[in-house]
């Protein structure tokens, strides 16, 4: 099977052209046309999930956030982008990613998000061109106030800490969120009338929040994993043949102990 069948699965539910300027979706290494058995699936590409592929023999890489942003000057195997690239070459590895098209449509990173907390009416934050765009914002099926709202969150998303802003006992019922990095959008949230808004990357500051408004920072990998799940579903469901694998190790490239 030629890498482009499997590709094309994934751009027809999050099509290619909805990422970022300045993203670099789409394949890091390797051709559409190379034949390929099977994929082994993770948020990030790291030297760990490589390996891991390379122990497996898949010859195909699928990830969230992109192997490779910006220019390569040298690929040097005793740097961690080096070792990747050199190893994925070396063991002919097709490097796949898809970042922000899958942050962009309904049922993608934020979609997942808002289907943990089982919001209702759940529509895009910040809507593009399109029908595609950053976040959604939904309504929670009862409110609740800020406090017992964020244990929810804690359980939903399995935290083992939440950083938020002070809780003042407001009454949380419509609910923004943006899966990864998105304090860009916080005046987005506001604006669409969210009582709280969860994301991840959230700065110092930032929590200084405007009076009945709720802020949660969940963390970056916590907002997304559930789109790895989703790409394997995807394939399953198209190519129920084709060998796909979910990485078995922790991807959070943030640890804490």
């Amino acid at each position: 099977m030629k890498a482009k069948e499997i590709t094309s699965i994934i751009e027809e539910f999050a099509p290619l052209q909805f990422q970022e300027r300045w993203d670099n979706s789409g394949y890091c290494i390797g051709s559409p046309e190379q034949e390929v058995h099977s994929a082994l699936i993770g948020l990030d590409c790291t030297p760990e999930l490589v390996d891991e592929a390379i122990r497996c023999g898949a010859d195909m890489i699928i990830t969230h956030h992109p192997l490779i942003f910006g220019g390569v000057a040298k690929i040097n195997p005793e740097t961690n982008l080096g070792y990747m690239i050199y190893k994925a070459i070396r063991h002919g590895i097709v490097v796949y990613s898809c970042h922000t098209n899958m942050d962009k449509v309904l049922d993608g990173v934020s979609g997942l998000m808002a289907s943990r907390l089982a919001l209702e009416d759940v529509a895009i934050l910040d809507k593009g061109d399109s029908d595609e765009g950053l976040g959604v914002v939904g309504t929670l099926p009862s409110p609740m106030l800020d406090e017992e709202f964020a244990k929810v969150v804690k359980e939903r998303f399995s935290l083992k800490c939440l950083r938020c802003s002070r809780p003042a006992g407001r009454v949380i019922s419509k609910v923004a969120l943006c899966g990864g990095a998105g304090k860009s959008l916080v005046s987005k949230a506001v604006a669409a009338g969210a009582d709280a808004y969860i994301t991840g990357d959230v700065s110092y500051h930032d929590f200084l929040t405007e009076k009945g408004f709720f802020l949660m920072d969940i963390g970056h990998y916590e907002g997304e994993i559930d789109i790895v799940r989703k790409i394997s579903d995807l394939l399953k469901e198209k190519i129920p043949t084709f060998a796909v694998r979910l990485i078995t190790e922790n991807n959070n490239l943030v640890h804490y102990i």
